[in-house]
């Protein structure tokens, strides 16, 4: 993954309108169901780069904003497609998702660039941004990628795949498709903004906001029982992860934190800071994993980019999250 938003083409796909159920249900490997929000393993790819100043940030480079499509909108890119073998599931219960991303002749790929200890990360995210997965799938020897899962609600969800392959010259990619989990549909609406966010007892506070167009930095405090967490564990070589995703087409952003464990300067909390940058203003959904205690755990916060959180003179506390469906299914 690198440090920088990636720019692949701008090819926005809209969920499908449901009725009162989801798509029915087809015959498919099964699959295993994704927990709580608790306790999961996930992993950490590029995020979103705010900044950590002051007021509002300033809206002067909206053309260029418009420019930086962000990632995971498209199904092929630079000769390779993300063929989701599993296009639909039945919500609440177990089933394989299975995959493989092919090359321009059409062969499954079978060897990758590993990144942050994995070939490949794959991200699951409900249209409402209120169910979050973070996977490491199996990859077979023939190229096929699986991993079980279990979706808690139907509706419409966007799967992301982010890798790079072993080829000479090969860049990062991130490649999404569409999939459909099929039963009584309920829609819900994103999130409120928020800058703090609970989970399994822990408290993250936000700081800092997404810039259009211009780099960022974000800050993330990490406590628990009003205690400053100072002994963060590594987790995929970082002692965090970020990932954004824009309300609306689910464009996908993912960067890097600042620093890393053993570089002697990186503290292992209780901060963790991120610098990216937003491809549009707009609502993004923010999933930070961290781990601590064995256990990593995802906290989940709505922000809109352009503004700027926490106790540096910018917008006040928009509220207060505590964590759902989205740090529940951090595969292995």
């Amino acid at each position: 993954m690198h440090t920088g938003v990636k720019i692949t083409a701008f090819a926005a796909a809209l969920a499908a309108t449901f009725g009162t159920a989801y798509g029915v249900g087809q015959g498919i490997d099964p699959v295993v169901a994704d927990r709580e929000p608790a306790s999961h393993d996930t992993h950490a790819e590029s995020s979103p780069e705010p900044e950590g100043g002051g007021g509002h940030a300033k809206h002067e480079s909206a053309p260029e904003a418009q420019s930086l499509p962000a990632g995971g909108l498209q199904i092929s890119e630079n000769g390779y497609t993300l063929d989701l073998k599993t296009a639909r599931v039945e919500a609440r219960q177990r089933a394989d998702l299975r995959f493989t991303i092919q090359d321009e002749k059409g062969r499954a790929v079978t060897s990758y660039k590993r990144e942050h200890e994995k070939e490949l990360h794959l991200i699951v995210a409900s249209r409402d941004l209120v169910t979050y997965r973070h996977l490491h799938p199996t990859r077979a020897a023939d190229g096929t990628w699986s991993i079980p899962v279990e979706l808690p609600r139907a509706g419409g969800y966007r799967v992301f795949a982010d890798f790079t392959p072993a080829k000479k010259g090969a860049e990062n990619l991130t490649l999404g498709a569409d999939l459909a989990a099929s039963g009584p549909y309920e829609p819900k609406g994103l999130p409120a903004a928020s800058t703090t966010a609970k989970v399994d007892g822990y408290e993250v506070k936000l700081a800092g906001g997404l810039r259009p167009g211009a780099a960022g930095e974000l800050e993330l405090n990490v406590s628990r029982d009003g205690k400053p967490v100072t002994d963060l564990q590594p987790y995929l070589g970082a002692y965090g992860h970020l990932v954004a995703l824009r309300s609306g087409d689910l464009a996908y952003l993912h960067v890097h934190p600042n620093g890393e464990p053993g570089d002697g300067k990186t503290e292992p909390g209780p901060g963790i800071s991120f610098t990216a940058t937003a491809p549009s203003p707009g609502a993004y959904r923010l999933f930070l994993d961290f781990k601590h205690q064995g256990v990593v755990r995802t906290a989940a916060f709505t922000v809109q980019a352009g503004e700027t959180s926490g106790g540096d003179g910018g917008h006040s506390e928009a509220g207060e999250e505590t964590a759902e469906e989205t740090s529940d299914g951090h595969g292995h």
